[in-house]
């Protein structure tokens, strides 16, 4: 974000949306589900809350540039399909997790653990969430060690997602993911293929490089590019600086006329 702010001048505001009951509320506020009806931490819940924070943040006139990671992707085409008069410039996909997701190589292994283990994972999550916070720092550096450039900042939000609920929802929206991702949105991706940009990874177990050759052949004249820098999936951890470097550059043109 302090990127992105910066590569053009500080004349754009950026905005950034967590998911839902991923982060610890403050201490005046319980996380609970306020709607009255509806799956408000699920997959559908997760959509509907960046609406709303668009509808009631951000005047309607506003032309937006949207950019997406993993399953922030899969939200965006989402949010295309039901808000069509959102004012959008341009959509940046990184790393893009739109299909299959249960059947990429990280999705086989974690699709047992997130759909049907998850409540065995609860226990020990929530032991660990008691632990001091200088202790639970220690051992996100610690599981994190053999990343060379780790980016310190990462260290803070990750050790607030071990709160435990943050985690029962993190792991939930993770089960829905599983079994809802399932086929591309073509007709959404046709609809707006002028306003996409996909960035693929070439090792990435979330979404193999065949997905980026078969949406590639579906849409020929698409935008979309394969990773020749050895990003991870996870880029945030060593590389947020020059993926955002590299987002600014494609957007420029868009965000100067």
């Amino acid at each position: 974000m302090q990127t992105l702010h910066s590569a053009f001048g500080h004349r754009h505001p950026v905005w950034a949306v967590s998911h839902a009951g991923h982060c610890v509320p403050p201490d005046s506020m319980d996380m609970v589900e306020e709607a009255e009806e509806g799956d408000v931490f699920g997959l559908d819940g997760q959509i509907e809350h960046k609406l709303a924070f668009l509808r009631k943040h951000v005047p309607r006139e506003t032309s937006l540039v949207l950019v997406g990671h993993s399953i922030g992707c899969y939200i965006i085409l989402e949010m295309m399909k039901r808000d069509p008069e959102l004012k959008i410039m341009k959509a940046v996909m990184l790393f893009p997790t739109i299909e299959r997701m249960a059947q990429t190589p990280q999705g086989k292994v974690m699709t047992p653990v997130l759909c049907h283990m998850r409540y065995a994972a609860y226990l020990p999550l929530f032991l660990l969430s008691l632990l001091p916070e200088a202790l639970k720092a220690g051992l996100i550096k610690l599981a994190l060690g053999g990343i060379r450039s780790l980016d310190r900042a990462v260290v803070r939000p990750t050790v607030a997602l071990l709160s435990g609920d943050c985690a029962a929802n993190a792991m939930y929206m993770g089960g829905q993911e599983m079994r809802i991702v399932l086929e591309r949105d073509n007709l959404t991706i046709k609809r707006n293929l002028e306003k996409l940009i996909f960035y693929y990874g070439a090792t990435d177990h979330w979404c193999p490089v065949q997905y980026y050759h078969d949406i590639k052949q579906d849409f020929p004249r698409g935008d979309f590019r394969l990773c020749a820098d050895g990003f991870r999936h996870a880029f945030v951890l060593d590389a947020g600086t020059e993926v955002a470097t590299m987002v600014a550059e494609w957007i420029g043109g868009d965000l100067r006329t």
